[in-house]
């Protein structure tokens, strides 16, 4: 999936404006890159497109997951995008599911082994029947 198709599909889905889109994708993004390990950030920056890319990518040698809950994932993508909590939340469910969407299943799968089970209702909306159906 290529850049400007990943940035529609959040558009459409959290029913915002191309230009929300990338703010809210790159909030959900890099909060995601926090909590994920440096090894699982490289292996998802690699089936990502290129603007996406030095979002999730980690610092050299940083191989830690920060470790917290899907409510503080929901703030800090609400503080990074200048949005409220609700907003925030739709936000992460409509980057999951264009995630889901933009890169390998196994892949997918990787990531959703890191988060703990309270990333569930974020999460869920991506692995339900027809939500990996790709356009365009």
């Amino acid at each position: 999936m290529n850049y400007d198709t990943f940035v529609d599909q959040v558009a459409q889905r959290t029913r915002t404006s191309p230009e929300q889109a990338v703010v809210l994708t790159r909030a959900a993004l890099q909060t995601l890159a926090e909590r994920l390990t440096g090894g699982e950030m490289l292996d998802l920056a690699a089936q990502l497109p290129k603007p996406l890319q030095v979002v999730v990518k980690p610092a050299p040698g940083d191989e830690s997951a920060e470790r917290f809950g899907a409510a503080e994932f929901v703030a800090r993508v609400a503080q990074r995008a200048g949005v409220p909590e609700p907003a925030a939340r739709d936000a992460a469910r409509a980057v999951f599911t264009t995630l889901r969407e933009a890169i390998s299943g196994g892949e997918f799968d990787d990531v959703v082994t890191q988060l703990p089970r309270d990333y569930r209702e974020m999460v869920e909306p991506a692995m339900a029947p027809g939500a990996t159906l790709r356009r365009g």
